[in-house]
């Protein structure tokens, strides 16, 4: 999976014709993972390792509209 820095906003999934930025506030966060899932139950996780003023984000140029995700943070 090709994953790039991505931009912190907007806020949320953001479709640009060409992949989806992702991107989450948080100020108290210290991990980030992007979850994906797939309809037949798989998941894969794509750490955030981009993070400006409290907002962790990342592109995926292959992930589309309709794709189920959530996150997962770690932090007090």
């Amino acid at each position: 999976m090709r994953i790039w820095p991505g931009r912190p906003y907007p806020l949320g999934a953001t479709w640009d014709g060409e992949g989806t930025n992702f991107a989450l506030f948080s100020e108290n966060a210290t991990a980030v993972e992007l979850c994906l899932f797939e309809p037949d139950g798989r998941e894969a996780r794509v750490r955030l390792d981009d993070c400006d003023q409290f907002v962790w984000h990342c592109y995926l140029p292959d992930v589309r509209p309709g794709q189920l995700y959530g996150y997962r943070v770690e932090g007090p």
